[in-house]
């Protein structure tokens, strides 16, 4: 057996020791430090913490779970005009029905400069998603009364020609008659 391989690596070994072996390493780090507060709040506020972003992204998940009586509840509690109650009422209106899209944008659109920098980016991404809903409601709203405007001008169409059938009937029938 090759001892110079050996010795090398026996010596590593035993400098490193017990921690390179799984499920006995120690951790160094510091200790669990206690969630703040806000961690714990039903509706996430605007309070930078180490939640802050989970928070917002658990109360997003709520909303759009929640069913119309629960964004009831939650837009009652949210009345005020702070920034931070127009963005947590935007998040309940952003997957409520459509007239309520309009409204979420305009909220989110109007307070997200309020919202701290790690936020931001989540709530734009909403606002582009309520705008998206928004457009693409618009698109087949206006598809919608495209097709009727066709639909009547078909039925228009289907009548006159009609008309016109019975009117080359009744030629038809005076060119045969003696």
């Amino acid at each position: 057996m090759n001892y110079r391989t050996l010795l090398p690596l026996a010596a590593i070994a035993l400098l490193v020791g017990c921690e390179s072996l799984p499920g006995m390493q120690q951790d160094e780090a510091e200790p669990e430090a206690e969630l703040p507060r806000q961690c714990n709040e039903p509706i996430p506020t605007l309070v930078e913490s180490t939640c802050l972003v989970d928070a917002w992204v658990a109360y997003g998940l709520a909303s759009q779970r929640g069913d119309s009586e629960w964004r009831e509840e939650q837009l009652e509690q949210l009345q005020g005009s702070t920034p931070e109650q127009h963005l947590q009422r935007a998040v309940v209106l952003a997957w409520g029905s459509e007239r309520q899209w309009n409204q979420a944008a305009e909220l989110l659109e109007g307070d997200l400069h309020a919202a701290p920098s790690d936020l931001q980016p989540l709530l734009r991404y909403w606002l582009n998603e309520v705008e998206g809903r928004r457009s693409l409601a618009n698109r087949l709203e206006r598809s919608e009364s495209e097709r009727r405007s066709l639909a009547e001008e078909n039925e228009s169409l289907a009548e006159k020609l009609e008309a016109l059938t019975d009117i080359e009937q009744s030629i038809n029938l005076r060119q045969y008659s003696p």
